[in-house]
Parts: structure tokens; C-alpha cells; sequence
């Protein structure tokens, strides 16, 4: 792996220092600043998720090519809490002229709507948003012990069932809860508070199956101490090629985490475009491509307004499925 690099770490050191004497309390650069002359200083992506994680080693990548191709120091800055909503937020009150970005995951603004209250929820409306990355898929997994090769294996043992369930307004909650209600799968779930521990009860049959983040469960498939159930992509995951989707089994379940990147909104849009050419120059790069495929990640470099309308259309299309299904995503 690549990253973080050793140009990155120094750049984060620069800049913050840089940020530290600087009397305004903004972004440098990002006051008085012409458009023309964007961007002037370090420009700062900010991650709602602690550092180590997915979605923090996505931003850090995509920083390293933006950097190269901008010309200045592109600072990986992270603030957890409510899922990203702080950071989002956060961002979302700064000037928008270019200096602060966050790294989007979809699920924030797709699914933990379905399980906060409205004054806690985010949407897109404060935000400008620059591309599209990356998409990472969610995978169902049983225990070797549990004797299950196929979905309607699991079908078949239904009532006595174990399950995982891995964190409040996930993507990988809301995927399994809706593929049960459709295959009427019924058992017992057994709450965990993300993938990991989720994985590592299967991995114990503790519990019989969980969903998990491809990324977490692969190394276990491809040592034969999980076996992979179904995917919830739309098509089948390149990586898992042999593995059916739960579309393809016929319920309609096609749920992913999506990541894009955005802004304050109301950029002037010669600003809006540089960041555009910057980002599109990042994922050609070789170095960003390898991170793809080693952290299991698919392509999904579309632009921000198709983000804008993939995001709004899935938010609609999983809350009609748990209003359907009788689904709460809150955890009462």
C-alpha cells in the first residue's frame, strides 16, 4: 500500500502549521483570494471517521493525486462522530471557495436518515459536490459450521437462524433486515457495533451468518473460513464473480457504499472545475488505481450531479423499503 505517503504526512505537517499562525482562523487562501488564482494554499479534506479506516485511506489517496496535480498541500483532517455528520455539517458552514472538502460516504446521507431524528439527519442540500469514487460492497457470510453453501440453504433453516447485526443506520443493517423480510427469513439477531466483531463471530459460530464490508471478509473466503452467500451490488462484485447477487435471487435489495467528494455550496464554478480536473487527474493515476484493487474497491467515478441523483433516488427507493416492510433501523 501507498499510502499515507511519506510526501502526504510532511504536507499535513506543513499545513498545519501553516493554519496555526494564520490570524483569520479559515483556510489560507480562502478569503480574499481571487477564483482566478485557486488555489493560493492547502487545501483541506475533511473525514468524518477516525483515521485508519476506509473511508480516512480513500481520502488520503485521492489527496496524494489531488495534491500532485494542484500544486499544493492537500491535508487529511479527522473528525468522527455521528457517523460523518459532524464533519458534514461542519464543512458544509465553511466558506465555499474551494479550500475545505469532505469525503462522503452514501450511507450518510442514503441510510442513517432512516435511523436519526430529522434535526440530526444530513442531505446534500448545503453541499456542492465534486465526483464520485468509489463503491464498496456489502457481502453475506455463514459459518463453515453452519453447514450453508447458498441462500436458500439459509432459507431452509429458518427459525433457528443466528445472526449479526453490525451497527445502527449501516448499509450492511439495512441490507440484511431488508433480504430477511423479502426471503422470509426468520432467528435471532445478535447486535455488534460494526463489521469486525460481526466477522469474528461467524468466524466462531457464535453466530450463523452476518453482512459485512467485502473488504472485511474477503481474506476469510479466500481461506475457506467463511463462506459468501450473496452480494447486495446491483451486478455481481468483480472480486466475488461466482457469488450471486440478491437481485439476481430475485429481491430487490441492491444496496452498496458509495463514496464522493464535495464542498461548501455556492463554488464559484472556475474553482468547482479545477477541483473537477484535479480529482478526474487523482483517479488516473496508477497509484490510486492499485489502491482500488488491493482495498477491493470498484470504480465509480461519476460526476457530481449523477451523485446528487444516484444518492437522492436510493434515500427514496430504501426508505419505501423499510416503510413496506415494517423495517426500524433505530435499534429499539
Amino acid at each position: 500500500m501507498q499510502f499515507p505517503s511519506r510526501r502526504t504526512v510532511l504536507s499535513l505537517a506543513a499545513a498545519s502549521a501553516v493554519l496555526a499562525v494564520t490570524a483569520c482562523g479559515g483556510n489560507v487562501g480562502g478569503g480574499g483570494a481571487d477564483a482566478a488564482d485557486f488555489p493560493t494554499g492547502p487545501v483541506t479534506i475533511t473525514v468524518g471517521q477516525a483515521a485508519g479506516g476506509s473511508t480516512d485511506l480513500i481520502a488520503r489517496s485521492i489527496a496524494d493525486g489531488i495534491s500532485s496535480e494542484l500544486g499544493v498541500a492537500v491535508p487529511v483532517l479527522n473528525k468522527p462522530g455521528a457517523n460523518g455528520a459532524l464533519a458534514t455539517k461542519e464543512t458544509a458552514g465553511q466558506a465555499a471557495d474551494g479550500y475545505n472538502l469532505v469525503l462522503l460516504n452514501a450511507s450518510l446521507i442514503t441510510i442513517t436518515p432512516l435511523a436519526v431524528s430529522e434535526n440530526e439527519a444530513v442531505d446534500l442540500d448545503g453541499l456542492d459536490v465534486i465526483k464520485g469514487l468509489s463503491q464498496d460492497d456489502y457481502v453475506l457470510v455463514a459459518s463453515t459450521a453452519s453447514g450453508f453453501e447458498s441462500l436458500d440453504d439459509l432459507k431452509e433453516a429458518s427459525g433457528s437462524v443466528t445472526y449479526g447485526t453490525t451497527g445502527v443506520g449501516t448499509g450492511s443493517q439495512l441490507a440484511q433486515a431488508v433480504l430477511f423480510e423479502q426471503a422470509e427469513i426468520k432467528g435471532t439477531a445478535v447486535p455488534f457495533d460494526s463489521g469486525a466483531p460481526a466477522l469474528t463471530a461467524v468466524l466462531g459460530n457464535q453466530v450463523q451468518v452476518a453482512t459485512v464490508q467485502l473488504g472485511e471478509a474477503k481474506a476469510q473466503i479466500d481461506a475457506g473460513k467463511v463462506t459468501p452467500l450473496v452480494v447486495f451490488s446491483a451486478e455481481r462484485n468483480e472480486f466475488l464473480p461466482d457469488v450471486p447477487t440478491a437481485v439476481e435471487s430475485g429481491y430487490d435489495v441492491p444496496v452498496s457504499q458509495f463514496r464522493a467528494l464535495a464542498a461548501p455550496k455556492g463554488l464559484p464554478q472556475e474553482v468547482k472545475d479545477k477541483l473537477v480536473a484535479a480529482v478526474d487527474s487523482a483517479v488516473g493515476q496508477d497509484a490510486y488505481k492499485s489502491f482500488n484493487e488491493s482495498n477491493l474497491l470498484t470504480p465509480h467515478e461519476i460526476s457530481g450531479d449523477e451523485v446528487v441523483t444516484e444518492w437522492t433516488e436510493l434515500a427514496d427507493k430504501y426508505r419505501a423499503l423499510t416503510e413496506e416492510h415494517g423495517i426500524s433501523l433505530t435499534g429499539n
